[in-house]
């Protein structure tokens, strides 16, 4: 009967929400599910946060939206600490990820034809990699299953292997205009970038003056156990993406960039009617006021440790279980099962997690876990395992 208006985009559980708390939610029938899933490295604050409703609430009472022809506050406020806890000068904002990197092409590409020639207008990206839906972001993205019915994409995209520094080092030429990447690839099987790797990306961008971008959509906003998944790296972007987890639940998407690539933007580039919608912002305030410090990142570092023990504690008792990692609070294990199985068996027994890739099984929860109820969801999850085994 959903399915009645609804497009059929998505394969839908059998359950339709009604409320959450905490790192709880609830269904319409009452049943409380456990949530390692986060509405997919989203809700990084959890369920009616406080702080979130006071600044919902108290925007709401203002103004909702006065458009971009004009200055706001609450924009201004966010901006404001985005650069201030990063490496970056400015920011566009928007309202998704897909939209964040459809921004971040644009920049790229004009910076180098005003930079260097306007024949530099290639992009190399990675295979398993993963950018959103719209043609551009699509285009980037490095899985077949994406792309195949959406051909003839942007033209222009090189795909070199993640992790792999020769396969780049083999697309380089003087039409290259950026390298975009995920620090961590999410959509392709929870895949951490490896210290070195990055390290000679951004020599040879440096070198080159080749655009570097990393897409920090599901990453960033400590995810990994800083504001910034490139801070765990100590290597910073010219450009960096950001959506999902940056509103608490509210749809906003941001770029940020240095001095030197923002300026290549005039009035008129590109815009967006509601990016920084002055609700998301008053939001997004709210959730860098609250992860940007070192108590709250502390946690996320401790919980990740908890996690990561448990995960290999039953790596070491379940033979499917071939791998776990990733970094922060988002994880995984590589199964020789099929993930959705243990993701069917978990839901039913109140217990949400995700897939990833192929054969990842990912754990993404709120950000304000603790080791109760993780070690709740822990119980359900060896129940799982045990009857699969």
């Amino acid at each position: 009967m959903n399915n009645e208006f609804i497009m059929k985009t998505y394969s839908r559980f059998d359950v339709t929400f009604d409320h959450g708390k905490g790192c709880y939610l609830y269904d319409t029938n009452g049943k409380k599910y456990i949530d390692f899933a986060a509405g997919i490295a989203v809700n990084s604050l959890g369920y009616a946060n406080e702080k979130l409703e006071n600044a919902i609430l108290s925007q709401s009472k203002k103004l909702l939206h006065c458009s971009n022809l004009y200055w706001s506050q609450p924009q201004i406020n966010l901006a404001k600490k985005l650069c201030q806890n990063s490496s970056f000068d400015k920011v566009f904002f928007c309202n998704s990820g897909a939209e964040a990197n459809e921004a971040a092409l644009k920049l790229a590409k004009i910076y180098a034809k005003k930079n260097k020639n306007e024949n530099c207008t290639k992009f190399i990206a990675f295979r398993n990699s993963f950018h959103g839906r719209t043609t551009g972001s699509l285009s980037l993205t490095g899985q077949d299953k994406y792309q195949k019915n959406f051909t003839p994409l942007m033209p222009d995209v090189k795909f070199a292997l993640f992790n792999d520094i020769e396969s780049v080092k083999k697309l380089l030429g003087a039409d290259i205009c950026a390298i975009f990447l995920e620090p961590i690839q999410g959509e392709g099987g929870i895949v951490p970038a490896k210290q070195e790797f990055l390290a000679e990306i951004r020599e040879i961008c440096t070198k080159n003056d080749i655009v570097l971008v990393f897409d920090e959509v599901q990453c960033g906003i400590g995810r990994c156990g800083k504001l910034f998944a490139h801070q765990v790296y100590g290597i910073n972007p010219d450009i960096v993406t950001l959506a999902k987890a940056i509103a608490g639940g509210l749809p906003m998407g941001a770029m940020l960039a240095t001095d030197k690539i923002a300026s290549s933007f005039s009035v008129g580039d590109h815009a967006s009617t509601f990016g920084g919608n002055l609700l998301a912002c008053a939001c997004a305030n709210a959730v860098i006021e609250e992860i940007a410090n070192d108590s709250f990142l502390e946690n996320v570092s401790q919980m990740s440790s908890y996690f990561i023990s448990k995960l290999n504690t039953f790596k070491e008792k379940y033979s499917f279980i071939k791998d776990v990692r990733g970094i922060g609070l988002m994880l995984g294990i590589e199964l020789d099962i099929p993930p959705k199985d243990v993701v069917n068996a978990a839901f039913k027994e109140g217990l949400l997690i995700l897939s990833a890739g192929a054969n990842v099984i990912r754990f993404v929860p709120p950000l304000i876990i603790d080791k109760k109820v993780a070690d709740e969801g822990f119980i359900i999850l060896n129940k799982v395992f045990e009857s699969i085994k």
